[in-house]
């Protein structure tokens, strides 16, 4: 392998790193208090099950981040995309326009569509069961034992979609004794949290919990002309779980989950002035909007999410142990989403979502002393189905309708494996076979009036002679096959001193294009190149690190530098068309393309010390340099002469900042309270990014660079970028000695930092540029109470 310049100067960047840096296995600062600390003598020695087998974190030849259930209420972290600010290239944000659909981008991949048919490139994981679609995978923190967040490709032990990484929800057992907590919050912007938990043995061998979540928030901002909150959040979750263990070597937990979210549309905030002839001036609250949709079909904005799941783990001898999940998961959601942001309807989309997937997976663990590993199949079945008019006006008022039907089967079988050739050296082998089979049924039609489409509240509505696009799935589909390798060492350089080397590989499926337009000629040499989809994108990691502990414990460091080669990315879009002027708008066309390739180099640094008995500090740092080497696009107006032209090389790396930083320092000292013995902890966090780009901002292509007249309008594009920006999070949290109350008060940007965290870049219709922001700056009070 011959490195190139930015690879060797990342190299010797990071070797210098390794040997003069004292410096975290990851997420250890987030798994024990200070106090706890100090009663061990060290920091605690974690279990997490990354490589489908339980082994002590430390010992994990890869990079992953681990956060404690506990330790996240305790920090006032209300959900995963709080996680961001303290892993190494990371980004977990909530979707534009969304509270609880996710984006998630590690090492610069992923996806940020929650459109039927475009796939992740992070998983998600509840308990090992995958989570296909986006949807409803931002969940509140309530219930969880953990998280654990994986980074780089997966292929080997967790299949298709997780090249840049996995992301792990792990819920907690059942006490073997009647548990029952409560924890109540108030803050800011009238937040009202209410966690109740309950869970009691009914006999030796049959345990019951149940868990019931609220979550509720007034606006951030308003709404200018009706008055309705905008960024508000009304969530109602709960989860149910009962675990039998009808010998000591069987375990079987049949669980339970459902989450309602009636928060209101949330809508952006509109970067440029409106239109001729109202010109609504840019607003001056960031929060706020103009937006005039709230309803699909007379509903209200909602998203529900359900899922069931049995696991059955029996340990057929000390050394064997057979598991078995089995799981159903699925969401509607009913969204409302103003494009424009504006009190009259110029461009805006009603959209139902639905998704519903079933899988099984068998695993084999074997556990002796020179040899580890597992085995396993796994198969899913999966439906995806959108409908949404994009309500278009001009020309009269257009309604753009899209129905997507995408059905997925996929199966794999894999097997991992790690041999201890000495006390000090071990390899590890892994390889997985997958077939992964796409059907869509896409259709496509312009419907005339702003009353919407047949199916999407106006029966009467009449349809353009021309229908641009009805393929079923027998006219699209596709299998994809791929195998996925494993290689990597562990070397125990010294006591406390460990070195690793992986070379893994990925991919993320197959698909076509769901706003594609075939212009009603689907025989046409274009259409049927579009009709033949798109490619799976291919990832290939070298890492190297080294894990390393200090002075007893005291200070556990992790360094890592990757070399990633990242093929056929997948890059969703749309474009508006014309009319015959080459000038006129009249609607849009997906632009789904494969990229080409890109390279992704990066170094990670973490570090977690106990430099006194109450001191504890804990960082990270992270650099990226991820850049498109090949794009080739037809570049060109509708009716004018096409030419192909490489834009790489004006491409950004969406939600990927190139450099990010984090630094946690924690003093504990023992106080009393409410008659209690106890400690309290003072906490400081700073973090900080470096620009981020919303979407490949620069590109010669798609809606955000064109402008009304079909120019390229880069400016407008880049608006959405953020500049780099800093964070301060403190918190104030009391616990008492018998671990049965606690109470908390967080403040989150206390410095109150506007900064963008998704967008919409469509310049080409009414010049709309519209932003979403993250979270203000908040303070919140918890109380939790256990009996």
């Amino acid at each position: 392998m011959r490195f190139s310049k930015t690879q060797r100067t990342i190299l010797h960047r990071s070797i210098a790193a390794l040997l003069a840096m004292p410096t975290m296995t990851t997420g250890v600062a987030y798994a024990q208090s200070t106090s706890d600390q100090a009663a061990t003598g060290g920091t605690e020695q974690i279990v997490v099950t990354a490589r489908r087998r339980e082994e002590l974190l430390q010992d994990v030849p890869g990079s992953v981040s681990v956060f404690s259930g506990a330790s996240l209420e305790k920090a006032g972290i209300p959900d995963i995309t709080g996680l961001a600010d303290l892993i190494p290239n990371t980004t977990l944000k909530a979707s534009r326009a969304t509270n609880s659909t996710l984006t998630a981008f590690i090492r610069g991949i992923g996806q940020q569509d929650p459109v039927a048919g475009y796939q992740q490139g992070v998983g998600i994981y509840l308990d090992d069961v995958y989570m296909a679609r986006p949807q409803g995978a931002l969940a509140d923190i309530y219930d969880l034992d953990r998280i654990e967040v994986l980074r780089g490709p997966q292929g080997t032990l967790y299949g298709r979609n997780t090249i840049g990484g996995a992301v792990k929800y792990v819920t907690r057992k059942l006490p073997a004794k009647t548990e029952m907590s409560v924890k109540a919050t108030y803050g800011e912007y009238n937040e009202r949290d209410l966690v109740v938990k309950a869970s009691a043995p009914l006999s030796d061998t049959f345990r019951i919990g149940a868990s019931f979540a609220s979550f509720d928030r007034d606006g951030f901002g308003k709404n200018v002309v009706n008055g309705n909150d905008n960024y508000n959040k009304d969530v109602k979750a709960g989860r149910v779980s009962i675990e039998m263990m009808p010998t000591s070597s069987l375990f079987i937990r049949l669980a339970a989950d459902r989450t309602i979210d009636d928060s209101l549309p949330k809508q952006g905030y509109r970067l440029t002035a409106g239109p001729a002839p109202t010109n609504e001036p840019v607003l001056g609250g960031y929060y706020d909007t103009r937006a005039n949709l709230y309803k699909v079909l007379g509903q209200d904005q909602e998203v529900v999410s359900h899922g069931e799941s049995l696991l059955i783990d029996y340990q057929i001898n000390p050394t064997l142990s057979f598991k078995s999940i089995t799981a159903s998961r699925g969401s509607e959601s009913f969204a409302p989403i103003d494009f424009d942001s504006l009190s009259t309807a110029l461009f805006e989309a009603p959209a139902i979502y639905t998704d519903e997937q079933t899988s099984q997976e068998f695993q084999l663990t074997y556990t002796g002393e020179k040899l580890q590993g597992v085995a396993g199949v796994f198969y899913m079945k999966s439906n995806a189905f959108n409908e949404f008019d994009v309500l278009y006006n001009a020309l009269g008022g257009l309604s753009l309708y899209t129905r997507d039907n995408i059905d997925s089967k996929t199966w794999a079988v894999y097997a991992d494996a790690n041999y201890k050739i000495s006390d000090a050296f071990d390899v590890n082998l892994g390889l997985r076979y997958t077939e992964d089979t796409v059907r869509a049924a896409i259709y496509k039609r312009t419907y005339f009036g702003l009353a919407g489409s047949p199916t999407l509240g106006n029966p009467a509505a009449v349809g353009s002679a021309v229908v641009n696009t009805d393929m079923t799935a027998t006219d699209l589909n596709r299998t994809d096959n791929k195998l996925t390798p494993k290689i990597g060492f562990g070397w125990k350089l010294a006591p406390g001193q460990n070195v690793y080397g992986s070379y893994s590989e990925g991919f993320k499926g197959g698909m076509f294009d769901p706003r594609m337009d075939l212009g009603g000629v689907p025989g046409s040499a274009t259409s049927l190149i579009k009709r033949k989809g798109v490619e799976p994108e291919q990832v290939s990691t070298y890492e190297l690190g080294l894990k390393s502990s200090f002075n007893g414990g005291r200070v556990q460091t992790n360094a890592a530098v990757f070399f990633t080669d990242y093929n056929n990315v997948q890059i969703p879009g749309s474009i508006p068309t014309f009319a015959a002027d080459g000038v006129t708008v009249t609607g849009f066309a997906g632009s789904l393309t494969n990229a080409g390739k890109a390279k992704i180099n990066g170094l990670e640094l973490e570090v977690v010390a106990r430099l006194t008995d109450s001191f504890s500090v804990s960082g990270m740092y992270s650099h990226i340099d991820a850049k498109y080497k090949e794009w080739i696009i037809s570049n060109g107006l509708a009716g004018a002469a096409l030419a192909l032209v490489n834009v790489a090389s004006s491409a950004e790396f969406q939600n990927t900042p190139k450099d990010a930083a984090n630094l946690t320092a924690t003093y504990e000292w023992p106080v009393a309270m409410f008659g209690k013995s106890g400690s309290l902890a003072l906490s400081n966090s700073v973090s900080y990014k470096s620009k981020v780009y919303q979407s490949e901002a620069a590109r010669t292509s798609g809606i955000a660079s064109w402008d009304g007249a079909g120019n390229i309008n880069v400016t407008q594009a880049n608006m959405l970028a953020q500049d780099a920006y800093t964070l301060w999070d403190a918190g104030l949290v009391w616990s008492s000695s018998d671990r049965k109350t606690q109470v908390a008060l967080n403040g989150r940007n206390l410095t109150d930092k506007r900064y963008k965290v998704a967008g919409y870049p469509f310049a080409g219709f009414f010049n709309t540029i519209t932003a979403f922001y993250g979270d203000p700056r908040t303070v919140k009070l918890t109380v939790s109470q256990k009996f």
